[in-house]
Formats: C-alpha cells, structure tokens, sequence
C-alpha cells in the first residue's frame, strides 16, 4: 500500500471515531468535574492541566474576536475541508488553539471540525509528528472530497513556536516559568497569531 493510501485510510479510521467541538468541549468538562483526565496516566498533575484547560478553553470560547479581514478571507473558501484534531485534555497549548479552529469552521459551513485523542490514534500521530515527536495539538486538513491531506499545522503558532526554540537553545529545555510566559504571551495574543497561520493555509482563491 502507498503511503498516501495508507494515510487516507488511517484518517477515514480515526474519523469514525472523533468528536465534534461540542462534544469534546462536554467530554473534557466532565473529566474537569470529575478529576481526570483523558488517557491511561490519571496523575494529579495531568489532571489539574484538564481542569485548567476546561476553564481556559471557556474563556476563549467566549472572548475570542475575528477581525473582520479574516472572516472575509474565510468566508471565500469555497472547497470542503476537514478540520481533524489530534489533542489529549491536559495539553496546554490546545486549550488557546481549539476554540480558534471551531471559530474559522462556524464561520464557513465548508469546514466541518473533528477531534480525536493522541494516544487511541498513535497510527495517525506518528504519519504527522513535528520533530520527531507527537506533539499536540496537530491540526490536519484534508480536502473532503479528495479525502487527501493539503495541509498540517502545530503544535504551536508561528510566534510561540519561535519562542519554543529560542528558549530551549539557550536553556536546553523548557521550564515550568516558561510555560507560564508562554500562556501569558498566549492571553496577550488572544488567538490572532494561530488564526493567521491557520487562514493562510486555507486553499483560497
């Protein structure tokens, strides 16, 4: 089997199994009011980033603005698209970025949002790993009529990714205070950077 092949049908397989935002949004709220997490390792850890995530991806949910240059640029794509997501609960850079892929799919009904875990779709993860590793979120769009993959995206927009790598060449690796800047610079942001790269990856006319 082809490598396109083969990739085609491991997305169809883990797209009978994905959420829509909605649902997912409810499934990691339940996990936050019952103290766990998705995935085998129920740490206490984990499991306070699930309940930190459920409030921040609330809150973007509801503060987050599109100007209006983008949603005129979203508005003209007129292909049918699959937005699929591959992410766990207790990951920290999904919780600014999913709310933003939901906010492009309502704004064109050609772009339909699906969600999967990471870790009960380790076939998929490791055909779109960044660096060798299976860093989430990672956004996969896939022309629905085709069913072929046009682009990928993640685990972090440009900027943060920039900072990312600024950060562990000087340091080594990151740290538990740059990961706090990063959610600052995330809430600084609010969500234009991962809209922009995400947009520019949109086969527009």
């Amino acid at each position: 089997m082809n490598t396109v092949q083969n990739t085609i049908d491991t997305i169809k397989e883990s797209l009978s199994n994905s959420w829509s935002y909605k649902d997912y949004r409810e499934k990691v709220h339940q996990l936050a009011i019952d103290g766990a997490t998705t995935g085998e390792n129920q740490s206490d850890a984990l499991i306070d980033y699930t309940q930190l995530n459920d409030k921040r991806m609330n809150r973007w949910d509801k503060t987050l603005k599109t100007p209006i240059a983008i949603q005129e640029k979203i508005a003209k794509l007129d292909k049918k698209l699959t937005f699929l997501v591959l992410t766990e609960s207790w990951c920290g850079d999904a919780s600014p970025s999913l709310p933003v892929m939901n906010k492009i799919a309502e704004l064109n009904p050609n772009i339909e949002l699906r969600i999967v875990l990471r870790d009960e779709n380790l076939d998929l993860m490791n055909q779109f790993l960044t660096n060798n590793s299976m860093s989430i979120p990672k956004l996969i769009v896939i022309d629905s009529d085709t069913e072929k993959v046009i682009a990928d995206w993640g685990p972090r927009p440009s900027t943060a990714t920039k900072m990312v790598e600024d950060y562990k060449a000087m340091h080594g690796k990151l740290t538990p205070e740059f990961k706090q800047d990063l959610q600052v610079w995330y809430n600084k942001d609010k969500g234009q950077n991962i809209l922009s790269d995400i947009v520019d990856l949109l086969p527009l006319k």
